[in-house]
């Protein structure tokens, strides 16, 4: 630490801060003319034998502040935020790893400063602790030397300041903003830096690191102090608290400053006058009086002030606190009141601030009733005194009573005020919008209103959670989360911003044209800058890329020429010999030309500097949460994310130079507060398609009436007495009850509104992370419908109907498409996916053949679901509900609710089918298809076991069917085993081919009503295919697709044929015996319990399905063994590659064989059915004859006569008459109870 040197009186020690200015070289920043005015400087003085002002030291002291603030607060974080004036340090404090982690020498030391170290009698305190410290000095020291150098870096930071301050104080004639306004803001900035500087000095612990810094270098250095011990000692204990060394240091300057606020009041006056702000039009493009004229120039120099209104009230928050004297001037006590009563808080630096009232309380009031008592003392001897007295006692009266109204009138008057810039704002970007020519020679009113709104956005979110202790009602102010004004400013300035970045080169071109030759003559080096600024051609205004900043640098080295008390022509001569000409003063037309040229070459950062909300950042989570909470409220503007989102693009601005690791920090919360922002917002946009997509939604749009319900609505209307619950025609139509109505289209126009903005925001780019919105809402809008899918297809404990599905996606499909026509992409295309990626299992049966098997990704979920329920519960019955097929209207039913939600058939008619066949289309519908054939090849694979296990007692029954034996037959037919479980599983099997045949139907009715040209191909080209067994593997895939849609009449075969020939089933001869097998169900117990239901057209344990079982599996195995003998043929003779045309068969040998199966399966049960006429049998033989006249009915190989050579028909006859006689005496008992008479 001995390199640190203090003999250096000079005032420009460049090099002591050099690691603070650094950042200010890589980036353009507004000091850059204040800096080359160096250059100039001693020359002039040279030349002229007079020292002259020199503002580079003012400039880079500045900057100096800036880089003091960023490490105390750095060391603020790691520290957890110790409060050093209690002494109060929190665990993590001592685990930082800045001080040893010994609490008690370290905070006795603290509380004992100023007293040297060696005097406390540490060992006495904590010996332990002191012997640990000593051998480890080194280490701990090491740890301490970058803050005890902070330390030295505000010793010297003070030294310097209140040297340029007092030389500026002393030397400028004058520092009043109408005549000096650049120097003067270069010397508030300077003194509003190192007040903030020492106030924020306090919240470090700069009592404890002086001390252990010090004992440490005594035990390292043999007992003596280091160099600057006592220096720092005398600094840190003048500063303590910091508002009293203030006091002390700027009480010279103290005049001056009051002089400054005082001039500064009226601009201050005006922008809290949100009445006369409004009425005169200061932040309106249009003249006031006179809406005509474009061009507003009623008040240009007041307008152009109101830009800096938020230093002026800073400089009066700070400044009467260190100069408290100067609240006794006349017009001091409005201007204080002011501004105290719409502050609660003094911001020092980001979102480190003290307690503005508890300061007040405490410094300021004690010298305001110390000047009181001695102007009450002297008042009896002087005038003045009395005066003196009043004014003192004013002071302290709006002292004592202002926190109070802060706290009651601060929200109210800010939200008055946002109000207000809410409405100009807004009426400034539809202007400009309109009339972009005119953002030029307005461009000043524009960084006025950014500057304003500036202002008001951050003053919300720094009192936020704002607590005082000092109030004598225990009150904190209210701030509302839900308050929609910011997110409409935030709106209002991100379109500002956007307007002049999207006119800067026309606003370079016009605003140069604005700087013409009024300083020609005056003094040669400005008249040469000022001609070699380039001209327009005509009307048309180039892109100008000029460097203004010699104009900027001579004027500047003229101004601190003419300023100084020193110089012989100052800027009192100037104005009286150009004011009398009538025109403005020479210094404030140089003024104006400075200030104008900065729009040509530094208007990035002139935008920033006013519209820039990086200083959001440290308030983002509540930021986050004011979102959340105004976004999608009553009063919300969803289009207004875009502004929330915006910001965040120059939070990472906030990080220091001089502080590597806070670039990563803010990056990261940056980053996260973007994802947060981005994740509430498609929140926000799927719940606004889903309230769209309500019942209380377009469904209520949905609801029609039948016209049966239409008329008995009508039929109640017209009734003295209605019935409750039945609404009167044109009910929705009152106004009172219009509100759904109206709630629709608010939500209609707010998705609209925001999809629109998102899709035409530009990408969010923060450090290196781009966020394009237009991709978060495609995925966000496909993603709730995918989602929206999956619930839909549920109730609660059931399956939802395919119509209803249907027509709950196609709701939400015409709310996508609506929000499509505002969004530059393809959704479809995304609906379509999903669409598929639910319906897509593997590749198409029979359509599709890849070598490679081609990946789902876990796609499918819906159709899987679907199809399960579908097996489950329809199919197999496993929830007991009594479902059975109803041939008479061609669907199953069932005898209760399946889930306790719907019958079955409201899931199998065939509009449910063919909402189901539309839904999935042709993928979904083939999984359905294999999973069918899963679970009926299982089944045929238990007919194929008992066809294996009973061949013995099968041919047996065979040669006595031959032989005519009787007795032998039924000997046979008892020693087969397990018939009732083999009847059972054919019925299920019989089951699952009835509810394909439904499908196929369903599908073949969808292709043929939505592509009818290649359903009528795929009809045609079945009836011309060859008629061939075996068929080629192209022919059989055509036949297969064919039969999936419902072309031809025996496809139930076809479909049998190919489960076996997928499955490799009915490999052997047995199968030949499937007829007397299927003969033995006639002797089963499963017809004691079949009734046949003349209303269904079956039976009530699904009988009738077993009649299609037999009909489909005789078939489907006879086309199986065919095939299989002819391949074995073709092997045998030497052919593996095709057949010889002489070899092959006709398909009609092959149902030829069919037919005669057919007809010995109902030669043979007729028989047993009629062996067995007996009276204990009877009631039993009536549902044999009906099953067998059934399957004579459905099946294609059999004709309807086939059952007359074996039963008369006049006994069907007089089974139908009399089962269609009971039925219809039931259904006119039902209709004519009690036995009414006719």
């Amino acid at each position: 630490m001995a390199h640190v040197s203090f003999k250096s009186k000079e005032v420009d020690s460049v090099p002591r801060w050099s690691e603070y200015l650094t950042a200010e070289e890589s980036s353009p920043s507004a000091s850059a003319s204040w800096r080359a005015t160096s250059v100039d400087g001693p020359q002039a003085s040279a030349s002229g034998g007079q020292r002259h002002l020199q503002m580079e030291p003012v400039v880079q002291l500045s900057k100096v502040a800036e880089g003091l603030l960023a490490k105390m607060y750095r060391l603020n974080s790691i520290l957890d935020y110790p409060d050093p004036n209690t002494h109060t340090f929190s665990d993590a404090f001592w685990k930082a790893g800045v001080m040893p982690n010994f609490p008690k020498i370290c905070t006795t030391m603290s509380k004992k400063f100023p007293e040297h170290p060696n005097k406390l009698q540490l060992e006495k305190v904590d010996k332990f602790a002191l012997d640990a410290l000593n051998e480890n000095a080194e280490g701990y020291m090491r740890n301490l030397e970058q803050w005890i150098m902070l330390l030295l870096d505000l010793l010297e930071f003070r030294e310097q300041v209140l040297r340029i301050i007092l030389d500026l104080s002393s030397t400028v004639i004058t520092l009043l903003p109408h005549q000096n306004s650049l120097i003067l803001h270069a010397f508030m900035d300077l003194i509003c830096s190192f007040v903030r500087v020492n106030l924020f000095s306090d919240k470090i612990p700069r009592k404890m690191i002086l001390q252990v810094y010090n004992i440490l270098h005594i035990m390292l250095k043999g007992g003596r102090d280091c160099e600057f011990y006592h220096r720092l000692v005398q600094f840190v204990d003048s500063y303590d608290p910091p508002v009293k060394g203030l006091h002390e240091d700027l009480n010279f300057v103290s005049p001056r400053i009051g002089e400054v606020l005082e001039a500064v009041g009226p601009i201050i006056f005006l922008s809290t006058d949100t009445k006369k702000l409004r009425n005169e039009g200061f932040l309106s493009p249009f003249h006031p009086r006179y809406p005509d004229i474009l061009t507003n120039s009623a008040h240009p120099m007041r307008a152009q002030d109101l830009a800096n209104v938020t230093s002026y009230r800073e400089w009066v928050l700070l400044g009467y606190l260190v100069c408290p004297d100067e609240l006794l001037r006349v017009t001091s006590i409005d201007v204080a009141m002011v501004v105290l009563k719409e502050n609660l808080v003094l911001p020092l630096f980001r979102d480190e601030y003290i307690l503005l009232h508890e300061n007040y309380q405490h410094y300021v009031l004690p010298k305001v009733l110390e000047s009181k008592r001695m102007a009450k003392s002297g008042r009896t001897k002087q005038k003045e005194s009395d005066m003196e007295y009043n004014i003192a006692k004013q002071v302290e009266k709006m002292l004592t009573e202002v926190h109070e109204q802060a706290l009651v009138a601060c929200d109210a008057i800010h939200h008055e005020r946002r109000i207000l810039l809410k409405q100009e704002v807004g009426r400034m970007v539809l202007f400009f919008t309109d009339q972009p020519s005119l953002l030029a020679p307005n461009i000043q009113m524009v960084f006025s209103a950014l500057a304003l709104a500036q202002c008001e956005v951050v003053w919300y979110f720094q009192h936020v959670g704002i607590a005082s202790s000092k109030s004598t009602r225990g009150r904190t102010v209210d701030i509302d989360a839900t308050d929609p004004t910011i997110g409409f400013i935030l709106d209002g300035m991100g379109k500002l911003c956007c307007l002049v970045r999207k006119y800067i080169a026309a606003i370079k071109g016009m605003v140069a044209l604005d700087l013409d030759a009024t300083l020609k003559g005056l003094f040669q080096q400005v008249l040469h800058c000022l001609e070699n600024i380039p001209k327009t051609q005509g009307e048309n205004v180039p892109a100008i890329t000029c460097d203004l900043t010699d104009l900027r640098k001579h004027w500047l080295s003229i101004l601190m020429i003419v300023t100084s008390s020193r110089s012989s022509i100052n800027i009192r001569h100037l104005e009286k010999a150009t004011v009398s000409t009538g025109k403005e003063g020479l210094v404030s037309e140089g003024n104006a030309a400075y200030s104008w040229s900065r729009c040509v070459d530094e208007l990035e950062s002139q935008l920033s500097k006013h519209g820039s909300l990086k200083k959001l950042y440290f308030y983002h989570q509540h930021l986050t949460t004011v979102f959340r909470n105004t976004m999608f409220g009553p009063e919300g503007r969803p289009q207004h994310c875009c502004a929330w989102l915006g910001a965040a693009c120059s939070f990472p601005e906030c990080a220091s130079a001089i502080i590597p690791e806070e670039v990563n920090k803010i990056g990261r919360d940056s980053i996260s507060y973007v994802e947060s922002l981005i994740e509430s917002i498609m929140g926000g946009l799927e719940g606004l398609i889903n309230i769209l997509d309500a019942e209380g939604g377009f469904g209520s749009l949905e609801m029609q009436l039948s016209p049966e319900q239409a008329a008995l609505r009508l039929n109640n209307a017209t009734r003295v007495k209605a019935v409750p619950g039945l609404l009167a025609p044109g009910n929705e139509s009152y106004p009172d009850n219009s509100l759904s109505v109206k709630m629709l289209e608010a939500a209609m126009q707010r998705l609209t509104s925001l999809c629109s903005v998102l899709n035409d925001m530009e990408p969010i780019c923060v450090l290196n992370h781009v966020f394009v919105l237009r991709e978060y809402m495609r995925d966000c809008i496909i993603g709730n419908f995918r989602r929206r899918f999956h619930n839909i297809i549920r109730t609660d404990n059931c399956l939802q109907r395919p119509s209803i599905i249907e027509s709950l996606l196609r709701r939400h499909l015409s709310i996508i498409h609506l929000a499509e026509q505002h969004i530059s992409m393809d959704l479809t295309e995304g609906i379509r996916e999903v669409l598929l990626a639910e319906s897509f299992t593997g590749l198409f049966s029979n359509l599709q053949v890849f070598d490679r098997p081609v990946e789902t990704n876990g796609g499918g979920s819906a159709i899987e679901i679907i199809c399960n329920w579908y097996i489950e519960n329809i199919v197999r019955d496993a929830s007991r509900t009594g479902v059975v097929f109803d041939a008479t209207h061609n669907c199953f039913r069932s005898s209760q609710p399946i889930g306790g939600g719907y019958l079955a058939e409201s899931f199998t008619d065939k509009r449910e089918l063919k909402a189901l066949v539309r839904l999935f289309g042709g993928y979904g519908i083939d999984r359905m298809d294999k999973m069918l054939k899963e679970h009926t090849s299982a089944l045929l694979n238990c007919i194929d076991s008992a066809l294996r296990s009973n061949r013995d007692a099968l041919e047996g029954l065979a040669g006595s069917v031959n032989s005519g034996d009787r007795i032998e037959r039924d000997a046979n037919l008892k020693q087969i085993i397990d018939i009732e479980t083999l009847a059972d599983f054919c019925i299920q099997a019989g089951q699952a081919i009835t509810f394909r045949e439904l499908l196929v139907e369903a599908v073949g009715a969808v292709l043929e009503e939505k592509v009818p040209l290649i359903y009528s191909l795929l009809k045609g080209l079945t009836m011309q295919l060859p008629d061939e067994v075996p068929d080629k593997n192209e022919i059989i895939r055509l036949r297969r697709v064919a039969s999936s849609v419902g072309v031809g009449d025996k496809h139930d075969a076809e479909w049998v044929h190919s489960i076996l020939a997928e499955y490799n089933s009915a490999n052997d001869n047995s199968w030949i015996l499937l007829p007397y097998l299927c003969s033995a169900f006639m002797v089963s117990n499963m017809w004691s319990s079949a009734v046949y239901d003349v209303n269904t057209g079956g039976f009530s344990n699904n009988l009738h399905c077993l009649a299609r079982c037999i009909n489909a599996v005789v078939g489907g195995s006879e086309y199986t063994r065919i095939a299989k003998e002819q391949r074995m043929n073709s092997l045998s003779n030497g052919h593996t590659d095709e057949l010889q045309e002489t070899e092959l068969l006709s398909r009609a040998s092959a149902e030829s064989n069919i037919k005669s199966a057919m007809q010995l399966y109902v030669k043979l049960s007729a028989g047993i059915v009629l062996d067995s006429w007996n009276d204990t049998s009877r009631p039993h033989i009536v549902p044999k004859l009906i099953f067998l006249d059934q399957l004579c009915e459905l099946s294609p190989y059999l004709p309807r006569s086939t059952l007359e050579a074996h039963i008369p028909y006049t006994i069907l006859r007089s089974i139908y008459h009399q089962l269609y006689g009971a039925s219809q005496m039931g259904s006119e008992q039902m209709t004519h109870p009690q036995g009414s008479r006719l």
